[in-house]
């Protein structure tokens, strides 16, 4: 049995956040990574980063912000290729939803490409419903839908 955990970032993470912004790099083409600006987003007081070790390996992480007191987001959801369909993407966004909650505020939001069935399959089933199309989100070619979660509906 694996040995899993999921840990939030401080500031005495050095080696994680050269993993984390390996993987950002590795994941995300280079105009959607926060690779470049990784550690000053981390800095940001209203900012929060949960990763996820499996037997003491970086498996995948999650970062979230809480711009004001009405909407969080989650910005970053990446899980490493062979940890893939284990449940730890949905591990990372429910610890995630539950950071945000604890901040009172009464919706979560979240872009995602429509092309990316499981993480949109994921979303939904953990209550986000589609809000709009944002044409060009990411590329010129590439849309994103735009997803909210209400915690007072939910």
């Amino acid at each position: 049995m694996a040995n899993v955990a999921i840990r939030e970032l401080d500031k005495n993470c050095g080696k994680v956040v050269a993993e984390i912004v390996k993987l950002e790099r590795k994941i995300f083409p280079k105009h959607e990574s926060l690779a470049s600006f990784f550690e000053s987003e981390l800095k940001n007081k209203k900012s929060g980063l949960l990763y996820l070790q499996v037997d003491g390996q970086l498996a995948g992480y999650v970062m979230y912000s809480w711009p004001s007191s009405l909407y969080a987001s989650i910005t970053k959801l990446a899980v490493k290729e062979q940890w893939r369909r284990q449940g730890h993407g949905e591990v990372l966004l429910k610890a995630a939803i539950e950071k945000c909650r604890t901040r009172k505020v009464s919706r979560i939001m979240l872009h995602v490409d429509p092309l990316r069935t499981p993480a949109l399959n994921l979303y939904k089933k953990h209550g986000f419903q589609v809000d709009c199309l944002v044409q060009s989100y990411y590329s010129s070619d590439r849309n994103a839908y735009r997803m909210y979660l209400d915690f007072d509906s939910s």
